[in-house]
């Protein structure tokens, strides 16, 4: 023979007292383990990885709620700002390195440096007048300037289009 079902009464919810007399356990704020290097392939496919998704990024900040401010990437330098902060998700130590190139008209560009890695990471926007020749002979430039000061044995170019 079946029981007849029980009311179900709410039972209160329990009471939190913010003048508690017990110590609160505060631990140090504790910081990100260093990451173990890669190794030269893994460390040239992470940067890949992140130029390749470097748009995708982009695009989402321009969708922000409320219309609110945010990057564009309207040249070489916001270009090379959203990568720098994008490299630090992969690697600790991202650096910059200021040169000022024949093909810039006497203004400095900024260049990405892994210095773990001994990776320079040169960043190139594209705009109205500027030629795949252009970037060819930029790249030129680039690649004789590291390879005279040694600061790398690796330049990975991107190209923003």
């Amino acid at each position: 023979m079946a029981t007849p079902a029980q009311p179900i009464t709410p039972q209160p919810a329990p009471r939190f007292s913010m003048t508690s007399t017990q110590p609160i356990a505060v631990q140090p704020a504790q910081h990100a383990p260093v990451a173990q290097p890669h190794s030269e392939l893994e460390t040239r496919l992470l940067i890949r990885k992140v130029c390749l998704r470097l748009h995708a990024v982009a695009r989402q900040l321009r969708l922000r709620t409320d219309s609110r401010p945010t990057i564009e990437i309207g040249d070489d330098r916001d270009l090379v700002d959203l990568l720098r902060a994008l490299l630090r998700l992969e690697f600790d130590e991202v650096g910059t390195d200021e040169w000022t190139p024949p093909y810039s008209g006497g203004t400095p560009k900024t260049t990405l440096l892994l210095n773990r890695e001994r990776i320079a990471i040169v960043a190139k926007k594209t705009r109205p007048g500027l030629t795949d020749k252009d970037i060819a002979e930029q790249v030129t430039a680039d690649t004789g300037f590291y390879l005279a000061h040694k600061k790398c044995t690796t330049l990975f170019c991107f190209v923003y289009d």
